[in-house]
């Protein structure tokens, strides 16, 4: 690998990084709050293999206006430097990682990380006041940390809309699970609520649901790790596609 193979490399991922902060790709990787620094990270990468271009050529240039009475010598000392700017054969394998994001996009992680994992419900410092009227649309981490945090304070009597994909465990018993995000896909943990009341007859783990439903003050414990799960009683549910940014950040706003 020479410089004007590294140059390529380097563009090349930079420009990906560009192309995933750019639309929703990224999201499948870190949290929304980490777009800038993406898109930072793509423009110093384009930056550094231009300039590694440049420099490289003008070198070139440079040697081929000197003298022809040295231009043997000379020639000779460019084989040498060329040979000791080349890199080991196994940094090409950097170019894997590039080829797996331009042409894999991986779904997000869903219920077989979920119900391997115990639920990673946390206690809030705070809650925001919810509006008086209407319905509450809440995430999953927010409904499932003001029911047993908060005791469904501000939740009982309200009709409360929440988006999840489904996940079942050993029982069959049915969840409506977001992994929850502290930096990226990584750290992904799942916060799951439980869904009790009219149920759909038939659920496909990894769906992705809208249940309408109310707050109860019924809780499970999570078999992984005895973590609370509370429980939404359904009054009405109804698939939705995977939205653009499939992970709960509630933690982070």
């Amino acid at each position: 690998m020479n410089r004007h193979a590294q140059s390529a490399v380097m563009f090349l991922l930079g420009a990906t990084l560009l192309h995933a902060g750019s639309t929703n790709l990224y999201l499948r990787y870190v949290k929304a709050g980490l777009r800038p620094l993406l898109l930072l990270s793509g423009a110093v990468l384009i930056a550094a293999a231009m300039a590694t271009l440049w420099y490289e050529r003008r070198s070139t240039n440079h040697a081929n206006h000197d003298d022809d009475d040295r231009h043997d010598d000379h020639a000779d000392h460019n084989d040498h430097a060329d040979h000791n700017h080349r890199e080991p054969r196994v940094s090409w394998l950097l170019v894997l990682p590039l080829l797996a994001l331009v042409l894999v996009a991986p779904p997000a992680l869903g219920s077989y990380s979920a119900m391997r994992s115990g639920t990673a419900l946390q206690q809030a410092y705070g809650y925001e006041d919810l509006p008086a009227t209407g319905p509450l649309r809440l995430g999953v981490a927010d409904y499932a940390g003001r029911a047993v945090y908060d005791h469904g304070r501000e939740l009982r009597g309200r009709e409360i809309k929440v988006t999840g994909f489904i996940a079942l465990d050993a029982s069959g018993r049915p969840y409506l699970v977001r992994m929850a995000l502290n930096c990226c896909a990584a750290d992904a943990q799942p916060v799951k609520i439980a869904l009790t009341g009219k149920i759909p007859p038939v659920l496909r783990p990894d769906a992705w649901l809208e249940a309408t439903g109310t707050y109860t003050p019924e809780r499970t414990k999570d078999p992984v790790n005895n973590g609370p799960i509370p429980y939404l009683k359904v009054t009405s549910a109804r698939p939705v596609g995977t939205p653009a940014d499939p992970y709960d950040e509630t933690w982070n706003n």
